[in-house]
């Protein structure tokens, strides 16, 4: 089974654990609701799609409310590391999740402890705590954009906030920052690379990259990321390798967003109820019916 931990950026929200379940235009999960717009939302609205078409169980979920004070975050932390060892996931995704040393070191003493040992995602702020606690070996795929892969290669940044000038956020330097962030362990097995051009990438350097379809379009949507995320999940928690997971994803992705005819004015929940028919589209009946008998 999958797991999603994130946050919401509503302070009132509720801590919550649960299977998610889309309905409309909001996520449930037991009795709280949340609009799918962006960020753990997007995640888990494009998980619980690919679920559904894959046949697999809808991900299993730990929110909390956050707004960027940490209190959320440090409560989720303190919260998973009571409850896991009481669990069976195979696949666990961090997402926003305010960076607490402390909480991430605890939470992956847990973690090493279990009887099976999930693969491990972090994006967003996840990947910054695992970077920050020096443990970003610890993980198996990182989905950062360029600006997050420059934090990753500089070693000597603190917070992303503190990024060094020379470390440029540009597309074209993308391989020399994959360099950079895997020369300073900074970086998991695996890289996936969100921008323009999608690459998946190791200590070897980049293995594969996807381009197309291109909609200029989507640059301006808030979210695309976040559900590349949620499907790279669900593919690996379907039985697909780490490569073969990345690359459907992007592919599928961007497929998505091309069936959404995106404009500017465009919402991350037109692109979602694409995925559906992307994912048949790029996988191949063959494919699906692999992952589908598990």
């Amino acid at each position: 089974m999958l797991c999603i931990a994130g946050t919401i950026p509503e302070d009132s929200f509720p801590l919550v654990e649960g299977e998610v379940k889309l309905s409309g235009e909001h996520l449930r999960i037991g009795s709280s609701s949340v609009a799918v717009n962006r960020g753990t939302a997007a995640l888990l609205a494009a998980a619980v799609t690919a679920a559904e078409v894959l046949k697999q169980p809808p991900p299993f979920a730990y929110l909390v409310g956050d707004t960027g004070t940490g209190k959320g975050s440090g409560r989720l932390y303190r919260h998973m590391t009571d409850v896991l060892p009481h669990m069976s996931f195979q696949t666990i995704t961090f997402h926003y999740i305010q960076p607490n040393i402390h909480w991430h070191k605890s939470l992956h003493v847990v973690i090493g402890s279990l009887s099976q040992r999930p693969s491990l995602i972090a994006d967003a702020g996840s990947m910054y705590a695992a970077k920050m606690s020096g443990e970003a070996l610890l993980y198996d795929l990182f989905t950062p954009d360029v600006g997050e892969l420059a934090f990753l290669a500089d070693e000597e940044a603190p917070h992303p906030f503190y990024t060094r000038g020379f470390i440029l956020h540009e597309e074209n330097r993308v391989p020399d920052l994959i360099a950079r962030a895997y020369k300073h362990h900074n970086a998991a097995r695996y890289l996936l690379v969100k921008g323009e051009k999608d690459y998946l990438a190791d200590e070897s350097g980049i293995l594969e990259t996807v381009d197309d379809p291109v909609e200029e379009a989507l640059e301006a949507i808030g979210g695309t990321g976040d559900t590349l995320t949620g499907l790279v999940s669900v593919m690996i928690d379907a039985g697909m390798n780490m490569r073969e997971a990345a690359v459907a994803a992007m592919q599928v992705n961007r497929t998505a967003g091309k069936g959404a005819q995106p404009t500017p004015a465009t919402q991350i929940e037109e692109i979602i109820r694409c995925i559906p028919s992307a994912l048949r589209d790029v996988l191949g009946e063959e494919v699906l019916k692999r992952l589908r008998r598990g």
